[in-house]
C-alpha cells in the first residue's frame, strides 16, 4: 500500500466497497431466484397432486356405478367401461407415485391394491366381494385426500422456514458487507487523513517559524513526495531565518561601536570641554544626546529580541503556581504602575501549571508593559489565568485605545507598531510583542487578540500539564 497515490487508493476503496455491496446484493438476487423457483415448483406439483386425488375421487365413483350396472345388467360392455376406467387409474397413480411424497405414495399403493381386488372380484362374477373394495376404496379417496392436505400443509411451512433463513442470511450478509465496507473505509480513511493532518501539522509549523523538526509525512507516494518538498522547504527558511538573524546581529553590534562615539562627543560638547556653548548649541547638543540615546534603545532591544529568539527553545519546565505567576510579573513592575496611577487585577485560582516560568514571565511582562504604555492614567489592567480543558488561558486586558483592525494581523510581528498611540506614550521599539509570541510558540501555545469593545484584550494559550 505504501506505493499507492492517493487517487489510485480512493479509486480502489470505492471498487473495493462497490464490490461488497454488489456481491451481497448479487447474493440476495440469487437467493430469491432460488426461492421463487422453488415456490413455483412446489405451488405445481400440489396443483398436480391435488387435482389427481380429485380425479381418483371421480374415477372410483365411476368404478362403482359401471360395477353395480354390470352387476345387475350382466351385459359385457359395462364391464369392459369398469375395466378402461380402471386402466386410466393407473397413470394418475403412476403421477402420485412419482410425485416422491411418502404418505401420497402409500395411500396410492393402498389405493391400486384395493381397486385391483375389485377388479379380480368382478372379474369372478362375485358381486358382495366386489362392492365391499369399492366401499373401501371410497374411504380410501378420503386417506388420500387427507395426506395431499398434510403434504401441501408441511410443504408451505417449510417454504415459509425456507423464506425465514434466507431473510436471516440475506441479513446477515448485508450487515456483514456493510460493516467491511464500514471497515475498509475507515481503514482508507485513516490512511488518507492522517498525512494530511501531517501536511497541515507542518504547515502550521512552519507558519509559526519552528524549523527544527524535520517533516517526515508517511501514507500514498504523492503526499510522501509532498512531504519531502515541504522538509525541503523547512530547510530553506531555516537558512534563510538565521542568514536574516545573522546579518541583523552582525549589523547592529557594528553600529553600537559608532554609537558610542557618537555618545561620546556629544557629552563632550554638553559639558563645554572643547569651549563654550552657545544657547543655540546646547540645544543642538540636547537634541543629538537625546537621539542617541533613542538609538541606543532601538539597537539593545533588536539585540535583546535576536538573543530571545534564540534562546526560545531552551525550555526548564517546572511545577508554578499560577497566581503567583501573575503576582511576580506584577511587583516587577510595580514602579511603572505607581507612575502612572495604574491598578492590575488578578484573577487566577490556585491551580499549578508545568512551564518554563522565567520564560513566561518574560512574555507576561512584555505584554504587561504595552498596557502600561497604552492605558490612560488611574486605570485597570486585568491579568487572569483560566484553564479550560487540557488549554491554559492567560490574558491581559487594558483600558487604552485598543488596536485598529488594519493592525491587528501584523501587530506580533517583528519592529511593527499600532498606530493607535497615546500622546503621552513613548516610542518603543516594536519587538516586545513579537518576543511574546516566540515565548509562547516555543512552549507549544500560541498568543493572538481576542476582539474587545474597548482596550486591547491579548490572550495566550498554553497546553496544561499539571
Amino acid at each position: 500500500m505504501p506505493r499507492l497515490s492517493f487517487r489510485l487508493t480512493l479509486l480502489l476503496g470505492f471498487l473495493l466497497v462497490a464490490l461488497l455491496l454488489g456481491a451481497a446484493a448479487l447474493r440476495g438476487l440469487l437467493v430469491l431466484e432460488d426461492f421463487a423457483r422453488q415456490s413455483r415448483a412446489g405451488a405445481a406439483l400440489a396443483v398436480q397432486v391435488t387435482a389427481d386425488i380429485q380425479l381418483l375421487a371421480e374415477r372410483s365413483v365411476d368404478l362403482e356405478r359401471s360395477a353395480r350396472q354390470f352387476l345387475v345388467l350382466k351385459e359385457p360392455a359395462l364391464r369392459e367401461r369398469f375395466a378402461a376406467i380402471h386402466g386410466e387409474t393407473a397413470q394418475v397413480l403412476a403421477r402420485l407415485e412419482a410425485a416422491e411424497v411418502g404418505e401420497i405414495g402409500a395411500a396410492a399403493a393402498i389405493w391400486r391394491a384395493q381397486a385391483g381386488e375389485s377388479a379380480a372380484a368382478l372379474q369372478s362374477g362375485n358381486g358382495g366381494l366386489t362392492l365391499a373394495a369399492l366401499a373401501r376404496l371410497g374411504a380410501q379417496n378420503a386417506a388420500l385426500a387427507d395426506a395431499g392436505r398434510q403434504w401441501i400443509d408441511r410443504h408451505n411451512a417449510g417454504l415459509l422456514q425456507t423464506l425465514e433463513a434466507n431473510r436471516v442470511s440475506l441479513l446477515m450478509q448485508v450487515l456483514s458487507a456493510i460493516a467491511a465496507a464500514l471497515t475498509i473505509g475507515a481503514a482508507i480513511g485513516w490512511w488518507l487523513v492522517r498525512p494530511v493532518a501531517r501536511l497541515e501539522a507542518a504547515i502550521e509549523q512552519l507558519g509559526a517559524g519552528r524549523f527544527d523538526a524535520p517533516i517526515d509525512i508517511r501514507g500514498p507516494v504523492d503526499l510522501q513526495r509532498l512531504g519531502r518538498r515541504l522538509d525541503w522547504l523547512r530547510l530553506r527558511l531555516a537558512e534563510l531565518e538565521a542568514d536574516r538573524v545573522r546579518v541583523l546581529r552582525h549589523v547592529s553590534h557594528e553600529l553600537k561601536t559608532p554609537l558610542a562615539a557618537l555618545r561620546e562627543g556629544v557629552a563632550l560638547l554638553q559639558e563645554q570641554v572643547v569651549g563654550p556653548l552657545s544657547a543655540d548649541q546646547r540645544e543642538v547638543a540636547g537634541i543629538l544626546e537625546h537621539n542617541t540615546r533613542a538609538l541606543q534603545r532601538q539597537i539593545e532591544a533588536l539585540l535583546n529580541y535576536h538573543a530571545t529568539v534564540f534562546d526560545a527553545g531552551r525550555l526548564q519546565r517546572r511545577r508554578v503556581p499560577l497566581r503567583e505567576l501573575l503576582q511576580s510579573c506584577v511587583d516587577e513592575q510595580r514602579l511603572q504602575l505607581q507612575a502612572h496611577e495604574l491598578r492590575v487585577r488578578i484573577d487566577a485560582g490556585r491551580q499549578q501549571a508545568l512551564l518554563d516560568p522565567d520564560k513566561l514571565l518574560v512574555a507576561l511582562g512584555n505584554l504587561l508593559s504595552n498596557a502600561i504604555a497604552y492605558s490612560p492614567d488611574g486605570g485597570e489592567i486585568r491579568l487572569a489565568a483560566s484553564v479550560v480543558g487540557k488549554r491554559l488561558a492567560i490574558d491581559c486586558v487594558d483600558a487604552g485605545p485598543g488596536v485598529a483592525p488594519e493592525d491587528a494581523e501584523r501587530i506580533f510581528d517583528p519592529f511593527v507598531q499600532g498606530r493607535r498611540r497615546p500622546e503621552s506614550a513613548a516610542p518603543g521599539s516594536g519587538v516586545g510583542l513579537s518576543i511574546v509570541r516566540e515565548l509562547v510558540a516555543a512552549q507549544g501555545g500560541r498568543v493572538f487578540l481576542v476582539p474587545s469593545q474597548q482596550g486591547a484584550h491579548f490572550r495566550m494559550e498554553l497546553p496544561y500539564e499539571h
